[in-house]
């Protein structure tokens, strides 16, 4: 025998196969070159000249970790569909004297071709766009574009490495069911599945139960990082939910749907019905597969898209003035920090460089933690017991109408609250340490102004507005005498808003740090000096990182449902093309079973688009908590990014549905 035969016999099986192989090929191709790309970005040089280029790395390495394992599984899963459809050609090379070692090699040479196409092309290609990739990185973020070209030697080996081994998992699998399977079975492959599959209740059940949990979770959520703690618990029960109700809860609602006669009884529905109930086995996985895919590319582009496009309100509350300063101090102390003297200081430097302040806003506050209880708050709450603890902010009267410019005026034991848990009380008790104060309410607030760092705070904080400084400095000596060396000094902040260009601004920072180091300031015990400027660089690279990850991976999930999809629609049709030969036969015209392909597809394929919105309707609670995480708070934002894409992508969902019923119809329909 020619040593080029089986060469030749697998590159010619693969040609004449094409309309399954091709698609696979391109999106092996694709897959290769964004695993590549992502691996690239995450250990590129130019990256290392962003300020917070670590934080980016590890951003960028996940999202290789992510593609790598969703390519193993993928891949596999694409891979099962081919074979599947190959069962009978190499069951008809068994039974014509091929054995199977034979048919073995021959798919051993058609792995290695489609293998070494596929990473050549996947590799040359992600090469080639791996500087658009970078700079379209450095446009997201907002960084300054670099040039220069390079290849790292370890993304090449990481991609060659990883795919030559999913071919290899691919090759084992297919060699494996060719070899456990007698030529018969390999005959009658592409028709299994096709006994009606039986009403199972107890699974259906399982799916509605996992997937109502899933969804009283995401509702129910109010803490950010119990949000952040239970989103991956609420996604696998989700994700558990979608497939049992997918293969046990699609067959009892179809099966009941045949129970009802005026429904059933009617052309179109008989035959859609009918047809699916009897296939709903094996379509179930692949329609939960595209309902999971969906609903990852849906939550991960619009919640990454909301983080960036918010990414100014995450600025302001990150750094309120252009320029902020603070200084902690002890509240009981004589020798407190002089901020009239200090201010006075900042306002010749800034003069000093031609500028001005043109805002400034300066307040002093304490803030620490309390045991929350029915009436009262109390620092002595054994922790032990699970309370509910949460942060409480005091603030002058005299800072807070700064702050708002709303007129106050406060008696003694007299306060205004805004509470987080919005309960409307008269009195309030504060035990902290050896000292106890029974507040009046005098007004409950709706809002209340971003107060220092606390505005990024991920629990809950209720702000308490007290009459003056002495009633400030008695509730340090409490929490002083409660907490000792973990007690929470006393924070003076300024906000202050220039004239100067960026690049001024941050010069002038510099200098007022000096003022620290040459020892013209006392009563401190630590200051920061900030700038929104070199503060912006470390965020937009962080939230660009993300929608750049978010992007990239919806695109590659968006490749997989269409391929998903694809390959579903190709496999039902052939094996709907004898089922609709024999109704042809039996005078069926071919306009009903036109009207009847199209009912059937229609209901099936856009069966998980309509679940993967419900998953993200419910799910949006939760997006908006895990999002106040990077200091995003901008609900409407978020509805009209999840809004967008979701419209975006039915779009495109509805584009493939037209290109793969045509395809659908004409295998169906052929003579």
């Amino acid at each position: 025998m020619n040593k080029f035969f089986y060469l030749r016999l697998a590159v010619n099986n693969i040609r004449k196969n094409g309309q399954t192989y091709i698609p696979y090929v391109l999106t092996c191709i694709g897959t290769i070159m964004m695993f590549y790309n992502m691996c690239f970005l995450a250990v590129v040089k130019d990256i290392g000249y962003i300020s917070d280029s670590q934080s980016l790395r590890i951003i960028l390495r996940f999202g290789a970790t992510v593609i790598g394992i969703f390519s193993v599984i993928f891949l596999f899963y694409t891979n099962s569909f081919l074979i599947k459809r190959r069962k009978k050609e190499f069951g008809l090379f068994n039974i014509l004297g091929m054995e199977k070692k034979h048919i073995a090699k021959l798919m051993f040479f058609e792995t290695l071709f489609i293998g070494f196409i596929s990473l050549a092309a996947g590799i040359l290609a992600g090469i080639l766009l791996s500087k658009l990739m970078i700079l379209l990185l450095f446009k997201i973020i907002a960084f300054k574009v670099t040039f220069g070209f390079e290849i790292p030697i370890s993304a090449i080996v990481a991609t060659v490495a990883l795919f030559c081994g999913i071919f290899l998992l691919n090759l084992i699998y297919n060699i494996c069911q060719v070899h456990l399977s007698k030529p018969i079975e390999l005959l009658k492959g592409g028709n299994v599945g096709e006994k009606e599959p039986k009403t199972k209740w107890i699974m259906a059940s399982i799916g509605a139960i996992c997937l109502g949990i899933g969804y009283y979770i995401a509702l129910t959520t109010e803490s950010p990082l119990t949000a952040l703690n239970i989103f991956f618990v609420a996604v696998i029960l989700v994700m558990i939910g979608t497939y049992c109700l997918f293969t046990a809860g699609s067959i009892a609602v179809l099966k009941m749907l045949r129970k009802n006669k005026k429904y059933y009884y009617k052309l179109q529905h008989f035959i859609s019905v009918s047809g699916m109930i009897y296939r709903m086995k094996q379509n179930a996985v692949g329609l939960a597969n595209i309902c999971i895919l969906s609903t990852m590319v849906l939550v991960m582009v619009s919640g990454t898209l909301s983080l960036y496009l918010g990414t100014e309100d995450a600025l302001k509350k990150y750094y309120p003035g252009q320029i902020v300063l603070q200084a902690e101090f002890d509240g009981e102390t004589e020798d407190r920090f002089n901020k009239e003297v200090f201010i006075k200081k900042v306002e010749e430097i800034i003069s000093s460089d031609e500028g001005k302040i043109t805002d400034l806003d300066e307040y002093t506050y304490l803030a620490f933690s309390v045991g929350k209880g029915n009436g009262f708050f109390d620092t002595e709450i054994d922790r032990s017991f699970n309370a509910e603890f949460i942060q409480l902010c005091f603030i002058t009267e005299a800072d807070y109408m700064k702050l708002t410019g709303r007129e106050v005026k406060l008696k003694d034991n007299e306060i205004l609250l805004y509470d987080s848990a919005k309960e409307n009380r008269d009195n309030i008790l504060i035990k902290a340490g050896d000292y106890s104060f029974d507040f009046t309410v005098a007004g409950h607030l709706d809002s209340f102004p971003p107060v220092g760092d606390l505005a990024i705070y991920i629990t809950d904080i209720s702000y308490v507005v007290v009459k003056d400084e002495q009633v400030l400095s008695a509730l340090y000596k409490g929490q002083k005498s409660a907490y000792n060396d973990r007690a929470s000094d006393v924070k003076w902040v300024a906000e202050i808003d220039t004239d100067l260009k960026e690049d001024v601004q941050i010069a002038c920072a510099r200098e007022i740090k000096g003022l620290f180091s040459e020892g013209g300031i006392r009563g401190y015990r630590s200051f920061q000096v900030n700038t929104r400027a070199e503060g912006s660089t470390a965020i937009y690279a962080i939230n660009g990182g993300f929608l750049f990850l978010g992007i990239f991976l919806g695109l590659l999930f968006i490749m997989a449902t269409v391929l998903i999809i694809y390959y579903k629609q190709i496999s039902e049709s052939y094996e709907d093309k004898g089922r609709f030969e024999i109704m042809q036969k039996v005078g069926l015209p071919k306009k009903e079973i036109k009207r009847s392909i199209h009912a059937q597809i229609l209901i099936v394929f856009f069966a998980p688009l309509v679940v993967a919105a419900i998953h993200v309707a419910f799910d949006f609670k939760l997006m908006i908590k895990l999002l106040s995480l990077f200091a995003l708070k901008n609900i409407r934002l978020t509805m009209i990014c999840t809004a967008g894409t979701l419209l975006g992508f039915a779009v495109m969902y509805g584009i493939v549905y037209a290109l793969t019923a045509r395809t659908y119809y004409k295998i169906v329909s052929a003579e």
